[in-house]
């Protein structure tokens, strides 16, 4: 739903020139009644300037004139004809500055819990780019000799959700790769690895089963 831009100036200018309703300009500008009623007393937004909605294009002078003759209607945006901005894909995530040196900690910790997730994955848990993901992998951070494993949920840099559904979505991936390689394999004829032996149990003379175990010392004695 399209949300009205400014809404407290809005609302201010509405108040100011027009006789519509607390509840009526309320529901246009999503303020609560209550706050639209402390605008028009001066308790709120004192001195700040209205915004005319006719000149942007949110409203037409009828569709004021419209509801100020019903104090029930409710004012209807205006459509516009400027085209919405597009939404920007998530980039990596931002990483508070003061907890930016603990980045390559988080890094070798889910490197070594979490084998299975992909460097783009724990870059993009904690932060930070697949090279210094790779550095820490192969021991090449310029910071290496100070890099402890830590948990980044401890941290603050990743939440626990966060954490749990990329290794879920690492897990998965996984299994899917390892079905068809197994898939492949067998469209190619190759046969399975066989299951490896399992070892016999020794067989044991009925006469000596029922007999004592016997322990014997470093001499070669015995005793029951």
């Amino acid at each position: 739903m399209s949300q009205v831009l400014m809404p407290k100036a809005t609302a201010v200018w509405l108040v100011e020139n027009t006789t519509l309703t607390f509840d009526q300009i309320s529901a246009f500008t999503g303020l609560h009644p209550l706050e639209v009623q402390a605008i028009a007393d001066g308790e709120v937004a004192g001195g700040m300037t209205g915004l005319d909605p006719t000149t942007n294009g949110q409203l037409t002078k009828e569709e004021i004139k419209r509801a100020e003759g019903d104090s029930k209607a409710r004012l209807k945006l205006s459509p516009r004809d400027v085209p919405m901005p597009v939404a920007r894909s998530k980039g990596p995530r931002y990483t508070p500055v003061a907890k930016r040196s603990d980045r390559p900690d988080a890094i070798a910790w889910l490197l070594k819990v979490h084998p299975e997730l992909q460097d783009s994955q724990v870059a993009k848990l904690v932060g930070s780019t697949k090279s210094t993901v790779q550095s820490v992998k192969d021991r090449t951070h310029w910071n290496m000799q100070n890099v402890r494993p830590r948990d980044p949920v401890t941290l603050g840099l990743c939440s626990l959700k966060d954490l749990n559904d990329a290794v879920d979505r690492a897990r998965r991936k996984a299994a899917r790769e390892d079905a068809a390689r197994k898939k492949a394999k067998l469209q190619a004829g190759e046969p399975e690895a066989p299951a490896e032996p399992q070892p016999e149990a020794p067989e044991v003379d009925p006469a000596e089963a029922d007999q004592p175990d016997v322990a014997h010392n470093d001499a070669g004695e015995h005793r029951s």
